[in-house]
């Protein structure tokens, strides 16, 4: 293969869930990439490993986890300056992202450094969203409906104004804030239909009305949907 950067989206978290393309690829690239939390397993070469092959060569990119912005550029401005020896090297590498890679994926920040002076290939994979939406069994919306994606770390302000005006709502970046984000979704009167799919498609899953849940704080990996639109769905048995 020559030089080329694959930005690969790996899909919710079950190996299954990989694409075909994505999995041709990792098959033949010179080089995989993927980011690792200093001191942590990386999850997305967890997810990865059953399509690896065994001798490749694997790069971590240490990403720092913190609201300050400043660690994370001058991380991926690190990165990107190794992936680009790389493929100044010609070599092909295919950079892991969990999910998909251009939504709410680290592989974005990576594009806006390299894209314009090599060439960098998307690969599009299932999101959180879609999973978390077959986890509960119940459409994310339908006909003329809209469905805002908000993620939790908004205003409390804003995020109440934007789940009061609309039907059908997903609220990522749980984590941390999922006590606040329950009382506004309670003010917003989306408290009766609101779900929310932990570790969507992961062995450890599970799915929970809003309501019934006592925690301040919830894993990352949480995603909230709410619907109060005018289509009734049959109700699905809350189980993990």
């Amino acid at each position: 293969m020559s030089s080329i950067l694959y930005l690969l989206g790996l899909g919710p978290g079950d190996p299954d869930l990989l694409t075909i393309r994505a999995a041709k690829i990792l098959a033949k690239v010179d080089v995989v990439a993927y980011p690792q939390k200093l001191g942590n397993a990386s999850l997305a070469l967890e997810i990865a490993g059953p399509h690896l092959p065994q001798k490749l060569e694997k790069m971590p990119i240490a990403l720092p986890m913190k609201t300050n912005r400043q660690p994370a550029k001058d991380a991926y401005d690190k990165a990107a300056k190794n992936l680009g020896k790389l493929l100044d090297e010609g070599k092909s590498i295919a950079y892991l992202c969990e999910g998909d890679p251009f939504f709410y994926g680290s592989a974005m920040y990576l594009f806006s450094r390299l894209a314009a002076k090599y060439p960098v290939e998307i690969i599009p994979g299932i999101s959180s969203l879609n999973a978390a939406g077959a986890a509960i069994g119940r459409p994310l919306v339908s006909r003329d409906e809209i469905l805002k994606i908000l993620p939790a770390t908004l205003d409390d302000k804003i995020l109440l104004q934007e789940l009061k005006n609309t039907d059908a709502a997903a609220i990522v970046k749980v984590g941390r804030h999922f006590g606040r984000v329950k009382k506004i979704i309670e003010q917003a009167g989306h408290g009766p239909g609101a779900k929310i799919v932990e570790y969507a498609t992961h062995s450890q899953q599970s799915v929970r009305m809003v309501s019934e849940i006592e925690e301040e704080k919830l894993p990352y990996f949480s995603i909230i949907l709410c619907y109060r639109g005018q289509e009734i769905w049959p109700e699905r048995d809350i189980c993990p």
